[in-house]
């Protein structure tokens, strides 16, 4: 389990890319309020999500038109073909907190 910063410093329709004491790189984000978590590279190729659109529960690659819901880790779309793996976060004395998920994708 990683601290990862105050839940003010994540504010809705916002994102955060960790690094830190994670395997690989993982990004955040905020949708009304609920922290969703996922593997922050693009699956079809090497594009950080962190930095993708937010739309809802999905976030669309910055390179490419898929994708992924961040519920599920699934792309809804080619080029993409493979989820991203999903992790669970929760919040602690106004913290959030990023429980990694280690083995296979979605």
């Amino acid at each position: 389990m990683i601290t990862v910063c105050p839940i003010e410093d994540l504010p809705p329709g916002e994102s955060i890319r960790v690094t830190d004491g994670v395997p690989a790189p993982v990004a955040l984000f905020n949708v009304d309020g609920t922290v969703y978590a996922i593997d922050d590279t693009c699956t079809h190729q090497d594009a950080s999500l962190a930095d993708g659109w937010l739309e809802g529960c999905f976030v669309e690659c910055p390179l490419h038109a898929t994708s992924f819901d961040l519920r599920t880790g699934r792309p809804t779309c080619p080029p993409a073909k493979h989820p991203v793996r999903t992790h669970r976060v929760s919040q602690q004395d106004g913290h959030i907190l990023l429980h990694v998920t280690v083995g296979e994708s979605a």
